[in-house]
Formats: structure tokens, sequence, C-alpha cells
């Protein structure tokens, strides 16, 4: 297995740069998305629960309520 060299890794920080600027755009999204359910259901800890890169269901953080799994809230 080869080490990158110096001009890649150059190349590859602005990439690098754009993700982080991308995930914490996203972050914002998700945590103004947790205030307005907090607000709408009148839970004040309620969060999209993630585990494993991906979003498996809404839960609460002081655990109070069972957690409603991602095919129950896609369910039609």
């Amino acid at each position: 297995m080869r080490k990158s060299t110096d001009k890649e890794i150059k190349k590859l920080k602005v990439f690098w740069k754009k993700l982080r600027k991308i995930e914490d755009e996203f972050n914002s999204d998700v945590n103004i998305l947790e205030d307005l359910m907090q607000k709408a259901v009148g839970i004040e800890d309620l969060e999209f629960f993630y585990i494993d890169g991906d979003y498996c269901g809404i839960g609460n953080t002081s655990r109070t309520i069972k957690l409603i799994q991602y095919d129950k809230l896609e369910e039609k």
C-alpha cells in the first residue's frame, strides 16, 4: 500500500474542507428540524436517533419514551 504524496494531500484538503462545510450545514438543518419537532410535539429533548451511519428513528435523550423506529415512521 502506497502513501499519498504531499501534492495529493494538498489537493484532497480542499475536498475535505468542503465536506466539513456541507456536514456542518446539514447538522445545523437537522438541529433546526429537531427544534421544530420538539415544539410541535411538546417533548423538549426529542431527537432523530442516528447510529452506524444512518437515522433509525426518533427518541429522546432522557429516554422517557420508547424509540420510534424508522419503519413505523415510514408506514403509509
